[in-house]
């Protein structure tokens, strides 16, 4: 029975965790990757079906899948994963679905564990999918709530953009009552919507601008973009934190408060920017906003370019409404991370360094071997484009230096993007061979040690079946495979490693050693799980 004077303390991903749970999400599916982790592994403790896929593309059509089947599915990804989902979001907005789906993308403004800081509300707007951006765990758990609602009424995949500051802030919140969105039935075929050759996704094109015109009005006039009676001198347009920041920054000011950004709500920002002398938006990354309100010929001032960096605080939001310039950035303080004591990887940078050796590095823990005392990291591009970029210097470098390349990579990420680069390397190998290095540390560490196919566990860390890197390597048609321990017998790994450079030819060694910090965390919930089977 829901107690409705119940307040709950909770993040923004445990808020979307527990609104999917209480509108009776099917299936949570998704890959690790901050500051989105945590939905589905709350999802999953609440008692939600969640599994984490090999990566954001499998995840996305597995619940383009359970959504066609009539169910309602949640996707959750970090920003940089919506690159990888970009192929299926954009013809699952022409197909749409008769279930419901949404897909969280976490964005990273400052890169606080990110390799870029892109602002994904443009993917809305250039997949022609709705948009909600919530500001605080409450409107975190309406809006996704909300966004399933959407979802099936139009049947159309919906967007929930969220930010670091927003995924783990904590802030109270009442849940509602729960609700069932649908319920999955007999199939219900429909070649025509779901089939996208070319003379069915025509029509589907149509069928989308026409929903959108549709959402649009329903958000002109929805209650969850509302205006905020202040000072008529000021009035400032924000959604998401940049909300936060602005109210504190200047309460005096009149606010439109927007949480649907795609498509957005032109009328009534018009209306709004009309009935004020100045009109500003406040948002973080970029000007988003700011070009769409404009291109609708709405005159609002934006903000000055060297505030599109990190992310905004109440003393830059006031920067930006004072046209002050923005701040140097600060220099970080603390002294960088690095890889922890007695990993694995640092046998395997260390060898590398000796050896003088070109590295082509990927995304992980591990990347931390790009910094002193190892430096043995030469680029990193993206999920599993070690591999590639290490096959591209092979080809053009001279011989003598394209044999000093070596690409390295994760067992997680292999599995996530680094199967196909190797099956580029089988089918055009370098004339000089090329040698890959797996560090294979038995877990998703770097997002906080979650499970993937080569760990033969699932999500709650069940058992599953285990993909065999060696096999799979093997019957890609690469011969030189290697498995070794590279803490066990430093000397011997560091052999092999000049060994397989020497010789040429296509070599793999898949360097297996757990993690430390991983295999604590094991044996700690083992052994709290033993002792809840003893209690009578």
């Amino acid at each position: 029975m829901l107690d409705p004077t119940e307040r709950l303390l909770l993040s923004g991903d445990a808020a979307v965790a527990r609104a999917a749970l209480d509108c009776g999400v099917h299936l949570g599916v998704g890959y690790p990757g901050t500051p989105s982790t945590e939905i589905l592994e709350d999802f999953s403790k609440l008692g939600g079906n969640a599994e984490w896929a090999p990566n954001e593309k499998v995840a996305l059509e597995v619940g383009i899948g359970a959504a066609f089947g009539g169910a309602a599915a949640l996707v959750t990804m970090k920003h940089v994963g919506l690159n990888v989902a970009a192929d299926p979001l954009f013809t699952v907005a022409y197909t749409g679905v008769p279930g419901a789906l949404v897909i969280v993308s976490a964005d990273d403004p400052g890169m606080h564990s990110s390799q870029n800081e892109q602002d994904n509300r443009n993917f809305a707007k250039a997949a022609g999918v709705p948009m909600f951006e919530p500001s605080d765990s409450q409107e975190a758990y309406d809006l996704t709530r909300e966004a399933f609602r959407l979802s099936h009424k139009h049947q159309i995949p919906v967007l929930l953009r969220m930010t670091t500051r927003t995924c783990h802030s904590q802030t109270v919140l009442r849940r509602a009552a729960p609700i069932r969105i649908t319920e999955p039935g007999a199939y219900q075929r429909d070649i025509k919507s779901r089939v996208m050759i070319p003379g069915y996704a025509r029509p589907a094109h149509r069928r989308l601008r026409a929903k959108l015109a549709a959402i649009e009005q329903e958000f002109t006039g929805s209650e969850l973009n509302y205006v905020v009676e202040g000072d008529r001198a000021l009035g400032i347009i924000a959604s998401g934190i940049s909300y936060v920041h602005a109210r504190e920054a200047a309460p005096e000011a009149s606010f439109l408060k927007l949480t649907t950004t795609h498509p957005l709500p032109v009328a009534l920002a018009r209306k709004f920017a009309a009935g004020v002398e100045r009109c500003i938006v406040i948002e973080e990354g970029d000007p988003y906003l700011v070009e769409n309100l404009r291109a609708h010929g709405i005159p609002v001032e934006g903000k000055d370019e060297g505030y599109r960096f990190g992310e905004l605080n109440v003393g830059l939001v006031r920067g930006i409404l004072a046209h002050a310039p923005a701040p140097e950035p600060a220099t970080p303080r603390g002294r960088p991370p690095q890889l922890c004591a007695g990993c694995p990887h640092r046998t395997v940078f260390a060898t590398l360094a000796r050896q003088n050796c070109i590295v082509t590095g990927d995304i992980g823990c591990y990347t931390l071997g790009v910094l002193p005392p190892f430096e043995a990291m030469d680029s990193c591009v993206c999920m599993g484009a070690s591999i590639g970029v290490g096959l591209g210097l092979r080809h053009v470098l001279p011989p003598e230096e394209a044999r000093r390349v070596v690409s390295v990579i994760g067992d997680s990420t292999f599995v996530h993007s680094g199967i196909t680069g190797l099956v580029e390397m089988a089918y055009n190998p370098p004339p000089t061979g090329h040698l890959v290095l797996i560090v294979d540390n038995g877990t998703t560490a770097m997002t906080g040690f979650q499970e993937h196919p080569g760990t033969g566990k699932v999500l709650d860390h069940s058992p599953a079946s285990k993909l065999s890197f060696e096999d799979l390597v093997k019957s890609i048609g690469i011969t030189r495979v290697h498995v070794i321990d590279p803490t066990e017998d430093m000397r011997a790994f560091s052999d092999l490693v000049k060994a397989c450079l020497d010789s040429g030819e296509l070599a793999v060694v898949i360097a297996r050693r757990p993690c430390l910090l991983a295999e604590r965390k094991q044996t700690a919930t083992e052994r709290a799980a033993a002792s809840q089977s003893c209690t009578p």
